[in-house]
């Protein structure tokens, strides 16, 4: 099975905006279990196998990498960079995209419907399509997000949403509802296949270090990642797998988070932000929102594990960037690194103890 090609370049996508990832090596490499699982005649039982083979072979599993030369810069002990840049379409999205087409599969929809401003719909429109499901996503009329085109490449129909990010999450929710569409937008009924999927990650980190480290830190937008990986440790300390929980620490954007705004104003539960007040710039994107729809989550999982929450500013993520790059080798885009910002920041007013933390890394630059 091929998706459309440029008829240009004669490859599959042309990955320029906010993530990249490896399409068109998958759809080589997927080959006989992506023509099952898309194959609607075949029993459900055979497609669900096939469609599991992919998950299993293509998504997570990212690594996870020592940073000794950033230790040093930053006088901490051990830091770990776990890199779901690694994942096909460059980012964690995949790991949720996958997970709800394969429900969407077992539960008999042929119709996912997703809001995105860019990554997520990329993700989306790839499970979609190697589960031979219809994909709907909306996008919000004010962004311009050059991954559209790879949507479309990928047979995804495109509605255009009056409004921001949260009214084409609205919308794409009320059109599921009226059309029987398995609804993939976050704090809808999936909210617990989402949420699954994230603690993948938290099990690939007690994998490869055996035991819970001191912090992990995440970027947060919605807060669905970061909520997914505490209820992932959660999960593996409740079953004795691990001797601790680890703090939970939240990094975004400069004031334009509902959740470290929460967080730093010891409000009990996330409060709206102005929307004419928040601010979008090609750096803070992918973390800005006025109403994070699993904010309430991530908050008590902050405040659960003792851990804490810190703005970033535009500068500050890209300087962080670049370090990564320089240091460590890894590309990825400024907004990732806003938990390590909140991390290093917290270090430098109270030293943090000598032990093991996680910085997760959300995406790759273009």
């Amino acid at each position: 099975m091929e998706p459309n090609t440029d008829e240009n370049e004669g490859r599959p996508f042309d990955l320029i905006d906010g993530a990249t990832g490896q399409i068109d090596q998958i759809s080589k490499e997927t080959g006989l279990q992506g023509e099952v699982a898309a194959d609607i005649t075949l029993p459900l039982e055979q497609r669900l196998e096939a469609y599991e083979e992919i998950i299993d072979a293509e998504v997570g599993d990212t690594t996870l990498l020592r940073a000794r030369n950033i230790e040093r810069e930053m006088g901490l002990r051990q830091i770990f960079l776990k890199f779901e840049g690694g994942n096909p379409t460059g980012t964690q999205k995949d790991r949720i995209a996958f997970a709800q087409a394969m429900d969407a599969i077992r539960r008999g929809f042929d119709t996912i419907t997703v809001a995105t401003c860019g990554n997520y719909g990329v993700a989306q429109a790839l499970a979609s399509w190697l589960a031979g499901l219809r994909c709907v996503i909306f996008i919000p009329d004010t962004y311009h997000t050059n991954r559209i085109k790879e949507m479309e490449q990928l047979g995804a129909e495109i509605i255009r949403a009056p409004g921001d990010y949260e009214r084409a999450v609205a919308a794409s929710g009320r059109m599921a509802s009226e059309k029987d569409w398995y609804d993939g937008n976050p704090g809808g009924k999936n909210t617990t296949i989402q949420l699954k999927a994230y603690g993948e990650i938290s099990y690939e980190i007690y994998d490869e270090l055996r035991d819970a480290p001191y912090a992990i830190s995440v970027p947060v937008s919605n807060g669905t990642t970061f909520a997914g990986i505490y209820k992932g440790f959660l999960s593996l300390y409740k079953r004795g797998k691990t001797s601790r929980i680890p703090r939970m620490i939240a990094g975004s954007s400069f004031q334009k988070n509902p959740i470290i705004t929460a967080f730093l104003k010891n409000r009990p539960t996330c409060e709206d932000l102005v929307p004419d007040k928040i601010k979008e710039t090609r750096v803070n994107e992918p973390l800005i929102n006025w109403h994070s729809i699993d904010g309430d989550y991530a908050l008590y999982a902050i405040r659960e594990t003792k851990g804490w929450a810190g703005d970033a500013s535009d500068k500050k993520m890209r300087l962080f960037s670049r370090l990564i790059r320089e240091r460590e080798g890894l590309d990825v885009l400024p907004a990732s690194t806003a938990g390590l910002i909140a991390l290093v920041e917290q270090h430098k007013k109270d030293p943090l103890p000598n032990d093991r933390y996680v910085v997760v890394l959300t995406g790759r630059k273009a």
